[in-house]
């Protein structure tokens, strides 16, 4: 008996949508993500020579299912044209709780091995602590997205911690910097007697105090992910002075996917993300259903698609793991942007959703050697990458160090 990948999740997925009911915006994106599914069963049936009452049972029920959906008389839900948005809400002390934070993360990160209850531990504060303050937007019949800036930075790097094993990563890279920060400082700089060293959320690409014998260095988040060479970069800067060679390996990385990658999530967190992948010249969901075709035998269980409220000009997609979300730059929904590229981005996105991630020596690895024979299978990649280059020209950097 011929059993379908995917079409189990595809049913399931359905049904917990028309038991939520469906937005009126999302409805032709429902009835395509129904019909497609349906003609890709009747098609690899056909291809079988068989019929779709001869699938495995729960593939057969599966597709009956879908098969049965009236596509003309959706549960529809209705919202409020004109939301009243509530004021902005500040949390207390939450810049004390992130404090309190940072230094439970630097007392375990000096050990030489993690604890795994310390870890444990940890991660029941933290979730303790967004608990609360989602209760406080719940009270005020608001989401975190109307927090204040600071108060929307902390709680979105706090979120960001409570997902998969990023807590584990932030630990593993504070050790890093820690034991980097200490040759450094035994090699060159003796007479520092104090120093801190923290990994959070901020604007720039890190900041350096010193008071007398005491050194605070913060560093972006986006350096989770970081190299020791680009880590001791970071510290030599900080501590030393810049040069020449240390600016460049730090500006270089935070040119590449892996820093804004982590950057991207931490602004997706709190974005309200309007989930229509109908854009003004491209819809995503058809380039999803080409591309799944075309590469993944129709097999790859569809995303959520979206256009990112804002352009970017650095990374033009990014997916999130956690949400099984694809967010595609909202500068390349423009008609002088040729389709070919526009499709490389969402395949690229497509492939991290395919291939998940591995950890290695404690680094979070995206692009492994599969993920990269797979890439360049698309047809045109060298085309779409020269495209991305010369848009990426188009706005510099902001990052400063």
């Amino acid at each position: 008996m011929l059993q379908i990948r995917g079409l189990v999740k595809a049913a399931q997925k359905a049904k917990d949508r028309l038991k939520a009911g469906i937005k009126p915006q999302d409805a032709s994106a429902f009835q395509e993500f129904i019909a497609t599914s349906v003609e890709s069963v009747e098609s690899l049936c056909a291809d079988a020579n068989i019929k779709p009452s001869s699938l495995s049972t729960r593939s057969r029920q599966a597709y009956y299912f879908l098969k049965s959906i009236d596509l003309q008389n959706l549960p529809l839900v209705c919202i409020s044209s004109n939301p009243v948005l509530p004021k902005t809400i500040g949390i207390k002390k939450i810049k004390t709780q992130q404090r309190a934070i940072l230094n439970q993360i630097c007392k375990i990160s000096n050990s030489l091995s993690l604890n795994s209850q310390d870890i444990q531990a940890l991660a029941k504060i933290i979730n303790q602590i967004i608990g609360e303050i989602e209760q406080n937007c719940t009270l005020a019949e608001a989401t975190p997205v109307n927090l204040t800036h600071s108060s929307r930075q902390v709680y979105a790097w706090l979120k960001f911690l409570s997902l998969g094993n990023n807590l584990e990563s932030h630990l593993k890279t504070t050790q890093r910097l820690i034991q980097i920060a200490s040759r450094v400082c035994q090699n060159h700089c003796e007479e520092i007697e104090n120093l801190s060293i923290d990994l959070t959320n901020i604007a720039g690409l890190y900041r350096a105090r010193r008071l007398d014998n005491d050194v605070s260095l913060t560093i972006c988040e986006g350096f989770l992910n970081a190299s020791d060479q680009i880590l001791e970069a970071l510290v030599r800067d900080s501590l030393l002075g810049k040069t020449k060679e240390t600016t460049t390996i730090i500006r270089d990385f935070a040119y590449t996917e892996e820093y804004s990658s982590v950057l991207l999530e931490l602004d997706l967190i709190v974005e309200v993300v309007t989930e229509n992948a109908a854009g003004k010249h491209y819809d995503l969901n058809r380039s999803f259903n080409k591309i799944n075709n075309q590469f993944f035998g129709g097999s790859l269980d569809k995303p959520r698609l979206s256009w990112s409220h804002i352009p970017t000009y650095r990374q033009f997609g990014h997916y999130e793991p956690s949400r099984d979300r694809v967010v595609i730059s909202l500068t390349l929904d423009d008609v002088r942007i040729p389709e070919f590229v526009v499709e490389f981005v969402l395949y690229h996105e497509l492939l991290h959703k395919y291939h998940g991630a591995k950890f290695v020596n404690g680094r979070h690895l995206v692009h492994t050697l599969e993920f990269r024979q797979d890439e360049r299978k698309f047809p045109y990649h060298k085309e779409a990458e020269a495209w991305l280059s010369k848009l990426a020209m188009l706005k510099p950097c902001t990052n400063t160090g």
